[in-house]
């Protein structure tokens, strides 16, 4: 088989890689990136660990969290996984409820 008669076959597999695994991936880190760029004093965030906090204080790579009154850790900027919104926590607390329960 000579070039001509692979190609045909290559590129549609080269473009289906691109837009199920490249494309999706690239658009994650840019919104990762957006989310650490916009992080400010006072949004509640989550950790990849799981850790609920409101921000205290953001620095160049640290950023510091209030978990409870008084209570405040110091966490790497890249851990931080997403902004918690209202429902979410109200969810996270029933769902704590539940386990003591049962």
């Amino acid at each position: 088989m000579d070039l001509k008669g692979i190609l045909p076959m290559v590129l549609p597999l080269l473009a289906i890689w691109y837009f199920l695994l490249i494309r999706p991936q690239q658009k994650q880190m840019k919104d990762q990136g957006t989310l650490l760029a916009g992080l400010k004093k006072g949004d509640e965030v989550v950790t990849q660990a799981g850790v609920l906090g409101k921000i205290y204080a953001v620095a160049d790579k640290i950023v510091t969290l209030e978990i409870a009154n008084g209570v405040r850790i110091r966490v790497l900027k890249t851990s931080i996984q997403s902004r918690v919104t209202a429902t979410e926590e109200v969810v996270a607390l029933v769902k704590a409820e539940e386990k003591k329960e049962g």
